[in-house]
């Protein structure tokens, strides 16, 4: 698939508002930082799903172990890699638990330890994980079965993928709102279990569904309807920097359903839009929507490292007791986790991808 820079710049603005959420600059940026994550789970939708599109664009099937083993390649090294730098301050304080150990492990600390138990970041991931092989293999059966056509040609029922995605999309939010009215105590949960907040990766696939499938009707739906949809998507944004997610009901039910509608909207607008890249530059200038979008592309190194990035800062300002301005902690922080993260990507991430690409090529 050919590497999308405007979309490369969508992961560098979701990396940067992490940044922000996991340093207090200001209170709006510490309240809305947390929203790239779901940017990330609907570009990851899209991407992902789209890898699998276009393998049965290619070919009229899909190989969901070959898919899984190159997300594998991606995933995984990084992640076992430095996870057991998360580990030290357990294993420093004597108290490191089995238990919540295994959890993040096997990418299921999202259910047993709600945020996570050493890599608090980690839940996020779980879900993309439990995504990769819930979608791929469900969807392989579909084909396979003959219950799922996605060439709306040559199907009778042409809107049934749509309809799937939607009626779960649905059923996410009627779970939020039942499970924060039966167990409102359980807060961190609510954010993290998978079958709660999978409908933001759905978002993403029924995206990347109509530009593959349905693109003709969707560009012409798009670019009459663009700025009324862009409006929409500025409405659904715009109570993001004045509420704190956590305590917020809203927040834990319709407010996740409108991140992933005005996300969407937005990835829309930049896949669709004309001469986008240029007009990125003219809005922000060359260098700005360069870095960005380098920060988005080694974005995966910079999630995984920069918790570990804080942790060090608040040692050394603790041990060392130095004096902290929370600007220049911002800025040092982030400074290092993004160098860390480019060094990392270029290192060992591209190492992996080159093993990967050669034993399992992705037209292999």
């Amino acid at each position: 698939m050919k590497r999308l820079k405007e979309l490369d710049f969508l992961r560098g603005i979701a990396i940067l508002l992490v940044l922000l959420r996991h340093q207090h600059v200001f209170r709006f940026t510490t309240n809305m930082g947390w929203i790239g994550v779901d940017l990330f789970f609907v570009l990851s939708g899209f991407l992902v799903s789209g890898l699998l599109f276009k393998e049965y664009l290619k070919s009229g099937t899909i190989r969901p172990k070959r898919f899984l083993i190159r997300r594998g390649f991606k995933i995984y090294p990084l992640y076992f890699l430095f996870y057991p730098l998360y580990l030290i301050p357990f294993i420093l304080a004597g108290n490191l638990s089995i238990k919540g150990m295994l959890s993040e492990v096997s990418f299921t600390q999202n259910y047993i330890w709600g945020w996570g138990y050493a890599f608090g970041a980690g839940w996020s991931l779980a879900v993309e994980e439990h995504f990769y092989f819930g979608f791929s293999i469900l969807l392989w059966w579909g084909l396979r079965s003959g219950r799922i056509n996605l060439n709306p040609q040559r199907s009778t029922r042409q809107y049934l993928p749509e309809i799937i995605l939607v009626s779960v999309m649905v059923l996410c939010l009627l779970g939020r709102i039942l499970s924060n009215l039966l167990f409102p105590g359980q807060i961190a949960r609510h954010f993290t279990m998978t079958h709660l907040r999978i409908d933001s990766l759905l978002a993403g696939v029924l995206i990347a569904y109509f530009y593959y499938f349905k693109k003709a009707p969707l560009t012409k739906f798009f670019d009459a309807k663009k700025w009324l949809l862009m409006t929409i998507a500025v409405c659904g944004l715009s109570w993001t920097p004045f509420i704190d997610p956590e305590p917020s009901f809203f927040v834990r039910t319709f407010g996740l359903s409108l991140l992933y509608i005005s996300f969407a909207i937005l990835l829309l607008f930049f896949l669709l839009q004309n001469d986008i890249n240029r007009k990125l530059n003219q809005l922000f200038s060359p260098p700005v929507v360069n870095f960005v979008a380098k920060a988005g592309y080694c974005s995966y190194a910079i999630y995984i490292i920069h918790p570990f990035v804080n942790y060090l800062e608040e040692q050394s300002i603790s041990v060392l007791h130095l004096y902290s301005n929370r600007y220049f902690i911002f800025i040092l922080t982030s400074a290092v986790s993004i160098l860390s993260g480019v060094l990392i990507t270029y290192t060992i991430e591209r190492y992996f991808l080159r093993v990967r690409d050669k034993y399992f090529p992705s037209g292999g």
